[in-house]
């Protein structure tokens, strides 16, 4: 079985994250077909590593999951720390309307959907993606959870409050039944183009020319109607990984193609509630014990791993195989940061 490891992304790792943004669908756009923007994201994560920081600000975190033995990228995942930082993070906020006439006696609920800016501040999950070959059996939760035992061994530098926007209906062609029946109207461009310049430019376009009123959900057309809230197959995998995490949905969706913003309180995010720090007692051999994520705590040179480890709490000792603190680039002594896998 390949040994991965989750590790900071580098400069040298470019070219394998450009070739994953390449293979990602339309809408993905965390990880934009852009090389400079690409080169941008890598470059911000190393800064944010290198910063002094004691508050949620602008740094932005960007991790690639490594194959060990040949040193080839299969997945990326990232955090930014404050979403909106330096202009809103719009999304259409579900709220529901009453119209009701006494006279009449009519009591009528309309659902609609509102432009806000809510969730700006929270910490953002983004750019989640993996080769398919490696979908089933853990390896998603290391690329998506490991982001949560990073926050919690470095919780001052997030806020609390996580969201993560999901790929919503769009088919291979770039056409979304949501934004063909609502943006398209304001922008005059297709779905495509509007996420590339949300890729690369920043949402500040959104606010200048979406409808400021609320859109009445009962006046768009069937399909756009059942496309909110919905997930595109690609986002499936890991919206269900933050589901198990406690995340929740419903309430906001994305203004592009009204796909679901799941959220959650941070501290009750199931990894951050049941982690634990332990000190590292070397094993010769496979420990045997139980699953857990591991990571050790250091900031630019972060690890994390899937490894079989026999945890003594009230010791506050954990036993590791050799192999695993080789790749954990951790000592007999060191203290890392575990959950339960």
């Amino acid at each position: 079985m390949d040994r991965l490891v989750l590790r900071p992304a580098t400069y040298a790792d470019l070219p394998a994250v450009e070739r994953i943004a390449g293979a990602s669908p339309v809408g993905v756009t965390s990880l934009p077909r852009s090389r400079d923007k690409l080169f941008d994201k890598i470059a911000s994560s190393q800064a944010s590593l290198s910063a002094d920081v004691s508050g949620c600000g602008e740094e932005s975190y960007f991790f690639v999951l490594e194959r060990e033995h040949d040193k080839e990228v299969v997945g990326t995942a990232a955090i930014v720390a404050s979403a909106g930082f330096s202009e809103p993070f719009y999304n259409f906020r579900n709220e529901t309307l009453t119209h009701a006439s006494r006279e009449l006696g009519i009591h009528h609920r309309v659902h609609v959907l509102t432009l806000c800016h809510d969730l700006t501040g929270a910490t953002l999950l983004t750019s989640f993606v993996l080769d398919p070959a490696y979908k089933d059996g853990d390896i998603p939760d290391l690329l998506s959870r490991a982001r949560m035992l990073f926050i919690a061994a470095h919780r001052q530098r997030f806020a609390d409050n996580v969201v993560s926007e999901m790929l919503g209906v769009c088919d291979e062609a770039g056409s979304a039944p949501f934004w063909d029946s609502v943006g398209r109207h304001f922008f005059g461009i297709d779905y495509p183009l509007a996420e590339f310049y949300c890729g690369v430019k920043g949402r500040s376009f959104i606010a200048e020319l979406l409808p400021q009123h609320p859109i009445y959900v009962p006046m768009l057309p069937r399909e756009a109607q059942d496309s909110i809230g919905q997930i595109h197959p690609f986002s499936r995998l890991p919206c269900e990984i933050l589901l198990r995490e406690g995340f929740e949905t419903e309430r906001y969706v994305d203004i592009f193609d009204a796909g679901a913003v799941v959220q959650a309180r941070t501290e009750e995010i199931r990894t951050i509630a049941t982690h634990s720090k332990a000190k590292v007692v070397a094993h010769p051999a496979d420990v045997g014990g139980s699953a857990y994520l591991v990571a050790n705590l250091d900031l630019s040179g972060f690890r994390a791993i899937l490894a079989n480890a026999a945890l003594d709490d009230e010791r506050g000792e954990v036993w590791l195989s050799e192999t695993d603190m080789q790749s954990l680039n951790v000592l007999a002594g060191d203290t890392v940061i575990l959950a339960p896998l």
